[in-house]
């Protein structure tokens, strides 16, 4: 139990004591004086008793309320992700949302709920720093673009929220969704109404005239009726400040911009800057000023070097990473957020979808290119964070790219690694999130046999625990 359940119990216990102590001092009488002195006891007398008694029964509910949030996970296996070891029989407690202790051999309250895990291996839950999940490719390529609006979206979104959190990804940043459905997505599961990751969302991504971010390849009379900010759209420095400034107006958590062109989309080239130097700077400086991190869309080699001269937090994708780009990273302490599985998903699936061939040939291009890249960035020593884009794939498959991240170079311990402890350092919640230590969230993910072993483990999470809530446990008992 901690000190403040502990304190809360001693001090119900003592003002229990105290009220009937009052109760007795002010109606000394016995169960023979209320029948012979009925006429003794006044309506005002009883009328006090019944909101004393009340009062005590308010304050045993509160005792057992209190006392009902302990749990107490008994733990076959534990990877601490910090040290990469594994640690055997753990405890570990958690009082409401947090974990408050873990040990082996910890005295476990009589009163906390245990959850029997002894067989399993436990982990932190996981982090995935690059995800879209408003969205999903439906099978009709451009009736996704000109027949569905954002209300279609925003009322599948809750599903694949929960995917994304049954496969135990009990955090994900959101990097970019229209109008605004990821910032009602968050609130709604911060507020318990439906279940999900929590989140940290980018809103509208920002994008220039003609880049990845803006409407391509269709004729010039063709255009969305919404405003310009709406869109994410925006050319110069002052506008690109408006911008940031608007997206942070309505829930921004962090700022994503596409420093160069993309694949999914029908702009000519992948690899192209879309922003000057100069932009790009004004776009990171804004939001810090506001207090926000920003992430770059970039495949191409300049774009990707511009970005990290900008100051941005994490190069999302990485495609065409050259030497002078990799000590740039190391240098700044750039984080590499590279979705290195979804070019299978996308060259066996995409066809059948509906998408233009232009944008398979720049695919099969880039999906080789982006994991040679990610093999160089492991070994120059850069900084990689989970992320997988997944939206591009589908929603609850986010943990298929561990077994990529080890065959491009990582440990199996590495690769857990970029999805906890280094994903919440990305993200600003190294405090709150990434391992299973006291003071954090408890966070908490069970699978079946070692993930040091066999990394696709983790594909298959039987046991999720969000803010000490258990929202799936398929373990045998």
């Amino acid at each position: 139990m901690t000190s403040n359940t502990y304190t809360f119990s001693v001090l119900s216990v003592i003002w229990t004591f105290a009220i009937v102590a009052i109760i007795n001092s002010a109606f000394n009488f016995t169960y023979s004086n209320i029948q012979t002195n009925c006429y003794l006891i006044s309506p005002y007398s009883m009328k006090l008793k019944f909101i004393s008694l009340f009062a005590l029964t308010i304050i045993f509910c509160q005792l057992v309320a209190a006392q009902s949030k302990l749990k107490a996970i008994k733990a076959g296996k534990v990877i601490d992700v910090v040290s990469g070891t594994v640690l055997n029989q753990q405890v570990i407690l958690i009082d409401s949302n947090t974990i408050v202790n873990i040990g082996s051999g910890l005295a476990i309250p009589a009163n906390a709920e245990v959850i029997d895990l002894s067989n399993a291996t436990v982990l932190p839950g996981l982090i995935d720093c690059h995800t879209h999940i408003t969205s999903q490719p439906s099978g009709d390529y451009y009736g996704d673009i000109f027949r569905k609006t954002p209300m279609d979206y925003a009322v599948t979104a809750h599903i694949y929220a929960k995917r994304t959190l049954q496969a135990g990804f009990t955090t994900c940043r959101d990097v970019g969704a229209a109008a605004f459905i990821d910032v009602a997505l968050r609130n709604a599961i911060n507020s318990g109404e439906i279940e999900g990751p929590r989140l940290q969302v980018a809103t509208l991504f920002i994008g220039s005239t003609g880049s990845h971010g803006d409407l391509n390849g269709f004729s010039p009379f063709l255009s969305f009726q919404l405003p310009k900010e709406m869109m994410g759209v925006a050319d110069g420095v002052d506008a690109l400040r408006k911008q940031v400034r608007y997206n942070i107006k309505y829930g921004a958590d962090v700022i994503k911009f596409g420093a160069g062109a993309g694949v999914l989309s029908e702009e000519e080239s992948v690899g192209a800057p879309q922003f000057s130097l100069e932009e790009m700077k004004a776009i990171v400086e804004e939001a810090k000023m506001w207090g926000r991190k920003t992430c770059a869309h970039a495949h191409g080699t300049d774009a990707i070097k511009q970005a990290i001269r900008a100051g941005v937090a994490s190069v999302e994708h990485g495609s065409f990473l050259d030497a002078e780009a990799i000590q740039l990273m190391k240098q700044q302490g750039t984080y590499l957020v590279a979705d290195i599985y979804n070019d299978d998903y996308i060259m066996s699936e995409y066809k059948r979808l509906g998408y233009p061939q232009k944008i398979l040939d720049k695919e099969q291009l880039v999906g080789r290119t982006q994991r040679e890249s990610f093999a160089k960035a492991v070994k120059g020593g850069v900084k990689i964070a989970y992320g997988t884009d997944a939206g591009v794939y589908p929603h609850g498959w986010n943990g298929k790219q561990l077994y990529y991240m080890v065959k491009y170079g990582l440990t199996p311990i590495q690769a857990i690694q970029a999805a906890t402890i280094n994903a919440a350092d990305l993200l600003g919640w190294k405090e709150r999130i990434g391992s299973i230590t006291k003071g954090k969230w408890a966070d908490i993910i069970a699978i079946e046999g070692n993930p040091l072993d066999d990394v696709t483990l983790l594909e298959k999470v039987k046991f999720v625990m969000k803010d000490g809530k258990v929202y799936k446990n398929e373990l045998k008992k």
